[in-house]
């Protein structure tokens, strides 16, 4: 597990520049016994021909067994013990757009769900209902008032929305109202230590509210609240690393984690073509990029196979202009595995792929997760590839005389 007190000491500056390529819910698992994950499925010629040239192996996010959030798997990926610094993904939902969020702020990430007459969930993510679509109604959830607190809504994207709560007396330390499952209802939030309680009648108060207000409205008839929580401030990334970090991301809650740790978040488009440009533009700024590639993991949601390694296709092709900047340290993987058989995150490890010119090559064909297990990496932890990458990029000094 990486040491940041370590790293801090030993990280040194040059001119090397690292690329982190997530992608995201990137592990996979067969359809059936003898089939291929969606990874290996994928037409991949230049994951492929760069994984010839590489170090392999596969990571854990958090522990064997577990399965992680988007959150903690994307603060292990950045170097920190993600059972260390918990972050509540309210939080990163707010710093993802742009939100002035304030350090005694409660957050929450909000989903728009469809219920049926018996107030039982349908679907969690209320059919994906278009940006517009959650924005006007992220208007009427802005008339719901609470006694001695401002309240926020915002629209994120499609279903999500953030409610961030402002006043005195507030307290972290709360359920989510998400069951993560159909056929169930929404969950009460419960308080996690006493201190907590009167903010979970609170925010229970406001759910009440949205239920009145979104009970006409179809398919988003309901709502959940998940990651309730406010900022715990992390150690920075460039003061850890001495690092100039730049973070490409489409989705909010993965540009909120990158500033979070201390990124510069750059604007982009929606598609991977145009995080590629962005890249390019940017190339002369930074050291390091950490560059997200979100709709992998949304395909694995959906259980779609077949589309889930069209995306990983898609970003195979536009690999080429991403290595044409010739970068000193590449590292490809995911943050989590999503397998379109399983329809959510899973505990699996990630397949990853590590190049610079000073790696011992290995003898993995492809880039996939059955030859990765052969990989020489080995079977690591996601919070030591920075230190790894630190390593490749001559950015870390010698310990010890």
């Amino acid at each position: 597990m990486a040491n940041l007190d370590l790293m801090r000491e030993l990280a040194i500056e040059n001119d090397t520049k690292i690329i982190l390529l997530v992608l995201d819910g990137v592990g996979g698992l067969p359809m059936t016994p003898d089939g291929l994950t969606e990874l290996e499925a994928a037409h991949t010629p230049h994951l492929d021909t760069l994984a010839t040239r590489s170090i392999c192996g596969m990571s854990t996010p958090i522990v064997p067994g577990v399965t992680p959030g988007s959150g903690p798997g994307h603060l292990s990926l950045f170097g920190y013990d993600p059972l260390e610094y918990e972050i509540g993904r309210g939080v990163l939902e707010a710093l993802g757009i742009g939100f002035d969020l304030q350090r005694e702020d409660l957050a929450a990430r909000g989903n728009f769900c469809s219920l049926d007459s018996e107030g039982l969930i349908t679907d969690r993510r209320a059919g994906r209902i278009p940006t517009e679509v959650g924005a006007a109604l992220c208007e009427k959830l802005r008339m719901i008032e609470l006694p001695g607190l401002v309240t926020f809504v915002e629209p994120v994207k499609e279903y999500r929305f953030v409610l961030v709560l402002r006043g005195e007396g507030l307290y972290d330390g709360l359920t989510e109202t998400d069951p993560q499952q159909v056929g169930v209802p929404p969950l009460p939030v419960e308080p996690l230590h006493p201190e907590a309680t009167a903010t979970a009648e609170i925010v229970n108060q406001w759910m009440a509210e949205a239920r009145k207000i979104l009970a006409d409205e179809h398919p988003a008839n309901g709502c959940n609240l998940r990651g309730i929580a406010k900022d715990p401030g992390l150690p920075q990334m460039p003061e850890i690393y001495k690092l100039h970090c730049g973070a490409i991301a489409t989705y909010p809650m993965y540009r909120g984690v990158a500033k979070l740790a201390g990124m510069d978040v750059l604007p982009t488009g929606d598609t991977i073509e145009t995080e590629v440009e962005t890249l390019k533009q940017h190339w002369d700024e930074y050291d390091f990029f950490f560059f997200h590639v979100k709709k992998t993991d949304s395909r694995g949601e959906d259980g779609d196979f077949d589309g889930k390694a069209k995306v990983i296709e898609h970003l195979d092709a536009v690999l080429p202009d991403i290595l044409a900047l010739e970068p000193d340290v590449i590292i490809v993987t995911g943050d989590h595995s999503t397998p379109a058989l399983w329809k959510a995150h899973s505990w699996h490890e990630l397949p990853v792929l590590l190049w610079s010119k000073y790696i011992r090559p290995d003898s993995v064909p492809q880039y996939g997760e059955r030859p990765c297990m052969a990989g020489g990496l080995g079977h690591i932890l996601h919070p030591d590839l920075i230190p790894l990458a630190m390593a490749h990029a001559g950015r870390l000094a010698k310990f010890g005389a």
